[in-house]
């Protein structure tokens, strides 16, 4: 029989082939794990031509039709997550690949967005540095974040576990999304704001809405002007629903007191970036769903899927 071959891609942490059983497919495929990034379309399509299985870790490299139409061996295609806007499910479809996801067990993306928060008030990552470099003692002083107002743009499970999160540091917290009713905010025990009210009052702004046609630049350039010159904006979404040159200026004019971002539009962000230069920014490599906790249950998940697939059970999970 012919081995298969399978692919592990962007494994940055190189874990992926100890944090699950990959031994059980040993008899009848060979596993490789990609600990970099690909640096363009044309490098993925020649590491990936021989590839029948893909791992892909949610967005990291994407899966657009002239990729897809480039690996001509590529049967199996399976996404950490249950959803991935970056693969054309239509081109997947029309090549007959079948493309699977995994669920998470708890989202750690609300634990970090606290995180984030604390950073940006309280300067603890930044402290931390200057001691270890030497620093006598304290320079940067804190905001505290009780009784401050939170603003969520997104109330779904996410935004809702922040919500919970932060009126547990005595919060208050308000929210609004394109969708979002008065009902929907009383039964999260959150209040409802207009778009035009949650960003003129809020003193922290946190962004918990899916990437989508409709959120692409959901908050605009009018909305960050609207924004208190005292007030943060924090996304672990997704960039492109921020508008980036706006935040940049914003940021640059101190017309807001900072920002903390997960995400980005290009990933890995590259080096010369602005951003990269701002000292009112806490920039993190996209951690969301960084855990091992989380890596052990979507590789596993993916063994699972490969495992049924080879043995032509209909595989868990199936998008495509």
């Amino acid at each position: 029989m012919t081995r298969l071959r399978c692919a592990i891609l962007d494994d940055y942490y190189d874990k992926a082939l100890a944090l699950a059983d990959w031994r059980r497919l040993a008899d009848k495929v060979d596993v490789t794990a990609f600990t970099h990034p690909f640096g363009s379309e044309d490098a993925g399509a020649g590491a990936l031509a021989d590839i029948d299985i893909v791992c892909a870790m949610r967005e990291r490299t994407p899966f657009p039709r002239t990729l897809i139409e480039r690996l001509p061996k590529l049967k199996l295609l399976i996404t950490s997550g249950m959803r991935n806007a970056a693969i054309d499910m239509d081109a997947a479809k029309g090549r007959s690949i079948v493309v699977c996801g995994t669920q998470y067990g708890r989202d750690p993306t609300a634990p970090l967005t606290m995180g984030l928060i604390l950073e940006l008030t309280r300067k603890i990552g930044q402290e931390n540095a200057r001691m270890h470099a030497g620093a006598a003692w304290q320079a940067l002083g804190g905001v505290e974040i009780e009784g401050k107002t939170l603003g969520l743009v997104g109330l779904g499970k996410l935004g809702s576990k922040v919500a919970g999160l932060a009126k547990a540091f005595g919060m208050n917290v308000i929210a609004w999304s394109p969708n979002l009713t008065p009902e929907r905010c009383q039964e999260a025990g959150v209040g409802y704001a207009t778009k035009e009210a949650l960003f003129a009052t809020a003193d922290i702004i946190t962004i918990h809405v899916v990437l989508s046609d409709r959120s692409r630049g959901l908050v605009g350039a009018a909305d960050i002007a609207r924004m208190k010159p005292s007030a943060y904006l924090v996304n672990t979404s997704r960039a492109p629903i921020v508008d980036e040159a706006a935040l940049l200026q914003a940021l640059r004019d101190k017309r807001i007191a900072g920002a903390a971002l997960d995400v980005f539009t290009v990933e890995p962000l590259p080096v010369p970036h602005p951003l990269r230069g701002l000292d009112n920014v806490v920039l993190t490599p996209h951690l969301g769903s960084v855990t091992e906790e989380s890596f052990r249950a979507h590789y596993s998940q993916m063994v699972e899927c490969i495992a049924a697939w080879l043995g032509g059970a209909e595989p868990p999970r199936r998008l495509a």
